[in-house]
């Protein structure tokens, strides 16, 4: 399985980045895949007014590389939410990525195929082949890309949180391997992140369209990241508000608590206000603080390695 080869070399070609640079993940269908006959969708009818994108079937890479000699060689793969059933894709994606470039980083939106058992034959294991193959792809081409390939993260929204703390637990499973390139995140960002498929405390949403209506036990507890957690589990910097409506703050809460008894390098965030869904957090009080902690945060593992 490799990248479309013509859409690498056009992509290659050039001195530096480009940015808004689309490319697909895969050369040919996905992995796993079946048929698809719906045509991939968007709307900005939402409370953001921003994109939606739905009906996922050939997921992209869209990189946003800073301006030219400020990059810091760091990158972060941005898995959007959207209760894995869409993705919202501006302002949980684009809008992140374009941040990080103020900072040196290179954002990288993931584009992620959603659990669908119509265009997958096993739909719990789409999104994070995808995730998989995108952190394969950019280390890959760290050099050509002006990347170090430790320096590498995934940052996830909401569902997006869930995949991104996936691919930090589970980036050892053999999916649908491409090579034997590292899928193994340097650092996570989880941001109101669903975690767990606990009924106590899950998005019961996330999980039905994931696992499908009754998941057994076992099945639940292979994708709650809390239980996945061991000494190689990537660090991670977490943000969740107290009053989120949407995803409990357990969720973030207990992956917190799985890193910390491996005394794996982390740090929780929660807000008082903010609710769910709020991304930058323009304009919303103490919790539009969350990404420059972050920033912080990424300096300080950076040090300390």
């Amino acid at each position: 399985m490799r990248i479309a080869a013509s859409a690498l070399l056009s992509f290659l070609c050039l001195t530096t980045f480009a940015q808004d640079k689309v490319i697909r993940l895969y050369d040919g269908p996905a992995p796993g895949s079946e048929t698809w006959k719906q045509t991939e969708q968007e709307n900005r009818t939402n409370l953001w007014q921003t994109r939606i994108v739905y009906n996922v079937a050939n997921p992209t890479l869209t990189v946003f590389q800073p301006e030219a000699g400020q990059a810091n060689g760091t990158a972060v793969i941005i898995c959007p939410g959207g209760g894995y059933e869409r993705l919202a894709y501006d302002h949980e994606g684009i809008e992140i990525a374009q941040k990080l470039n103020e900072y040196g980083i290179t954002g990288i939106v993931l584009k992620y195929r959603l659990p669908n058992d119509t265009i997958m034959r096993e739909k719990k294991n789409g999104p994070l082949a995808d995730a998989q193959e995108a952190m394969r792809l950019v280390r890959r081409h760290a050099n050509e890309w002006q990347l170090n390939s430790n320096k590498i993260g995934v940052a996830g929204f909401s569902a997006g949180g869930h995949l991104a703390s996936t691919l930090s637990t589970k980036y050892l499973d053999q999916i649908y391997p491409s090579d034997t390139t590292s899928a193994r995140p340097d650092f996570s960002i989880l941001v109101y992140p669903v975690i767990s498929m606990d009924a106590k405390i899950c998005h019961s949403g996330s999980r039905k369209k994931l696992l499908g209506t009754n998941p057994d036990g076992e099945l639940c507890k292979q994708f709650s990241g809390e239980m996945l957690v061991n000494a190689d589990t990537p660090p991670a910097f977490l943000v969740h508000a107290s009053d989120d409506p949407s995803v409990p703050v357990q969720n973030s809460i207990v992956y917190f608590d799985a890193l910390n008894k491996y005394k794996i390098p982390s740090e929780l965030h929660i807000y008082q206000k903010g609710g769910h869904g709020f991304g930058l957090a323009k304009d919303k009080g103490t919790t539009a603080d969350w990404f420059q902690s972050c920033i912080a945060w990424l300096k300080e593992i950076e040090r300390n390695k």
